[in-house]
């Protein structure tokens, strides 16, 4: 079990109004509004995970907006879609932290979590992790399916970057 920070201001925007202004200090007076707006949330994440082919056994996600952190629960198949599935809910617009709950079947080696900033590339990162440039497609194959290309990443998302 791990937190695992991102910037809560990059990444997919599915959050909707009701989840944002619940978040809003002036909305803490509400504990009812609160409640559903982080059911909201909640139940939006869990979607988008499932919607990346990530099977877990047991998914499940809370989310608390006074925090902006997820928590992720449930058993992997393993260590790759652990990962894959912390990702997933970290690099939603709103999300600064996910507090990892979860267990694998398989346990293997785990990958190191990179934070993209301007003017990088696949091929740079890989460059830096493995010294071969040509290695951007281990990364690129790593994060799949979040990742659809390999020319689309972006400042503050983070990646999956797997042992050599």
């Amino acid at each position: 079990m791990s937190i695992i920070s991102f910037f809560k201001e990059a990444g997919e925007k599915l959050f909707g109004k009701k989840a944002e202004a619940a978040s809003a200090p002036a909305a803490q007076a509400d504990p009812a509004a609160v409640d559903a707006a982080n059911r909201e949330a909640a139940t939006a994440i869990e979607k988008y995970i499932n919607s990346m082919g990530l099977t877990v056994t047991g998914l499940t996600v809370t989310y608390d907006g006074a925090k902006a952190t997820a928590k992720v629960y449930g058993v992997a198949k393993d260590q790759a879609t652990k990962e894959k599935v912390i990702l997933s809910a970290g690099n939603i617009h709103g999300v600064a932290a996910v507090d990892d709950n979860m267990t694998v079947d398989l346990s293997q080696p785990e990958s190191q979590f990179y934070t993209v900033v301007k003017g990088d590339t696949l091929s740079k990162i890989a460059k830096e992790f493995y010294g071969d440039a040509n290695a951007y497609q281990k990364i690129f194959e790593a994060n799949k399916p979040m990742l659809t290309h390999p020319d689309k990443i972006y400042p503050g998302q983070n990646l999956r970057i797997p042992p050599k």
